[in-house]
């Protein structure tokens, strides 16, 4: 969402008699509420804020990514598991239609590259901390994934 769309809904919730407003749009959700009690120390915003951007009014602001549909699959399989070590988007090849660093089946060692996770246009190897069998992909190609969110399973 715009920095410049937030600036403009904490005005209207400022000037106007609502104590709270939240909106979903594509990128996530915004909820932006007045404090009610003590004045606030400082309105807390959990969402990546341009620089030289102050907000003075007791407004409680938080900002939340999309929550990912919940469906319970199958069991998962015993094993090993690599995590995401950050928040961004997972890709199983280095780049479109090459082959993926590793599949269900493939024997991998520590350090060896199995995915890789892009995070504010950066490309970043994730290496297998173990060696073994890779038992399971958690994740599909092109799926945002958060930090320590399982990826692959690994006996």
């Amino acid at each position: 969402m715009d920095i410049r769309k937030i600036k403009k809904l904490i005005e209207m919730v400022e000037n106007s008699s609502i104590s709270e407003i939240e909106i979903t749009e594509e990128e996530g959700t915004i909820r932006i509420s007045r404090a009610l009690s003590a004045p606030a120390a400082a309105p807390q915003l959990t969402m990546p804020a341009t620089p030289n951007t102050s907000f003075s009014a007791p407004i409680e602001t938080s900002w939340s990514a999309p929550k990912p549909a919940t469906d319970e699959g199958p069991a998962l399989p015993e094993g090993t598991v690599i995590e995401s070590p950050m928040v961004g988007t997972f890709y199983r090849a280095p780049s479109p239609g090459a082959t993926p660093f590793t599949e269900v089946g493939k024997t991998i060692k520590p350090g060896e590259t199995v995915c890789i996770v892009e995070a504010m246009k950066i490309l970043n190897q994730i290496e297998a901390e173990v060696g073994g069998t890779i038992k399971a992909v958690l994740v599909e190609d092109g799926e945002p994934v958060e930090f320590g969110q399982p990826l692959f399973i690994v006996d």
